[in-house]
């Protein structure tokens, strides 16, 4: 089977890319090309410049689909184990408690055997994600990725540049409760003063007030941010200025407690995909790039499929509170997904 990528935009346009796929250390002129790491960063050539790229709709995804496959998978999963993420939470929450750390995220991995059909073929319902979210997949032969993402990492285009912060997760029965939720709004302030901060580096910043993001039957806290950059956009300095921001990865961004979160991430067997950038760059001269961070998906190697949710460890937080989130959130995507 041909090695392909999906991206699509809440505004409905997407593209499907069928390879070989040319790997590259920069992003290349005249766009149309993909931007496809592990949360590492580890690839150090991580543009892919397929050598098909076709604009999709949906009514025209599923033909091209159909060369790949047809038959929707039926996934078997097992029950994921509570000992190694409680000793996290508990590892972690000590060092917020004790002030060394502000944040962290965990991510636990559900698993599940393939019995049928291929996870290809669920592009189709990426397709047809909510409109707030960027549609993203990544095949390679007997594995890959997909999902739906409602957090983008940036957009840019010449000297201007958006982004998003997107924590604080919460039911919509529960909203009222949510607007006020005093774990929840430190949660999210603490990926806005990152991201302020961060940005502020490159240029003017300008926030709007936090408002609420529904998708997927679930809410977050979201606050648009815009930057004027002091000259034209670079992705990759994006990249590795913004990522990992403390909705995926900790607080503070430093080298000890990045090497802790790989050391969690390594002991709880998480997805390389989780939470890295994946991104995209529109065809033409213009080069407008979009980045988003990949939450909210579906892994899988031969017939083993991965379904990875994070929680952000906060001094409010409780270990049978963040347990249901990390459910809700693994439930959203399997219902995205029809699963």
């Amino acid at each position: 089977m041909t090695d392909i990528a999906f991206f699509r935009l809440p505004d409905g346009r997407a593209w499907l890319a069928e390879g070989p796929f040319d790997s590259l250390a920069e992003m290349p002129a005249g766009g149309g090309a993909f931007y496809v790491n592990d949360f590492d960063l580890a690839d150090p050539a991580p543009w892919k410049k397929p050598a098909k790229l076709t604009a999709v709709t949906a009514e025209t995804l599923l033909p091209l689909l159909s060369a790949h496959s047809t038959l929707t998978p039926h996934i078997q999963w097992a029950k994921p184990a509570t000992e190694w993420f409680k000793m996290a939470f508990r590892r972690i929450r000590r060092e917020v408690l004790a002030e060394r750390l502000e944040k962290m995220v965990p991510v636990l991995t559900e698993r599940g055997q393939i019995i049928d059909g291929d996870p290809v073929s669920l592009l189709h319902r990426v397709m047809a994600a909510p409109a707030n979210t960027w549609g993203y997949g990544w095949v390679q032969g007997g594995r890959g990725f997909l999902g739906a993402t409602p957090e983008l990492l940036f957009r840019t285009e010449g000297q201007q540049a958006e982004t998003m912060a997107l924590a604080g997760t919460a039911k919509p029965g529960a909203q009222d409760a949510f607007l006020t939720d005093v774990k929840e709004i430190e949660e999210h302030e603490i990926v806005v003063r990152y991201l302020m901060s961060s940005l502020s580096k490159l240029g003017y910043v300008e926030r709007d007030e936090r408002g609420l993001c529904h998708t997927s039957s679930l809410i977050h806290f979201l606050t648009n941010m815009r930057v004027k950059l002091s000259q034209p956009a670079v992705p990759d300095t994006l990249v590795r200025e913004l990522h990992p921001t403390p909705a995926v990865g900790c607080l503070p961004r430093e080298d000890i407690w990045l090497q802790k979160l790989r050391e969690y991430r390594g002991q709880l067997k998480v997805p390389g995909f989780f939470g890295a950038p994946f991104g995209f760059v529109e065809p033409g001269s213009a080069n407008i790039c979009h980045m988003v961070v990949a939450i909210r998906g579906i892994a899988w190697t031969g017939s083993e499929a991965q379904l990875p949710s994070g929680c952000g460890i906060v001094g409010g937080s409780a270990f049978d509170h963040e347990w249901r989130e990390l459910r809700l959130k693994r439930e959203s995507v399997l219902s995205m997904l029809g699963l």
